[in-house]
């Protein structure tokens, strides 16, 4: 399959992305995880382009079709909040003592 790199640049929104792959997916899904799916494909492109120095356009595009997908899967066996993609998500509360930090005598 021949994809556009000028075409997937322009690309805005998940569903979008699925489509230009022409891969499957629960629209339900990609509603309630649709910036952590981009998050952790955005990831992915940045590991594949890290290690594929010498990769074609081409196949680049193949890899990031396997990273989609494989961003998507994740979700669909994990939660968010399991996943802590986003700052929110890894920083304590600074006014919130939770009940394991309180020791008993």
């Amino acid at each position: 399959m021949k994809w556009d790199v000028e075409q997937f640049n322009q690309l805005v929104n998940t569903e979008e992305y699925f489509e230009f792959f022409q891969l499957s997916y629960d629209r339900r899904v990609v509603l309630v995880n649709r910036l952590h799916i981009l998050k952790l494909f955005s990831r992915y492109i940045h590991e594949i382009d890290a290690h594929n120095l010498e990769a074609s356009q081409a196949e680049k595009l193949g890899l990031y079709r396997i990273a989609l997908q494989q961003a998507y899967e994740v979700f669909l066996k994990s939660t968010p909040l399991e996943q802590k993609l986003f700052k929110v998500f890894k920083e304590k509360p600074k006014n919130i003592v939770m009940l394991t930090e309180i020791a008993t005598n």
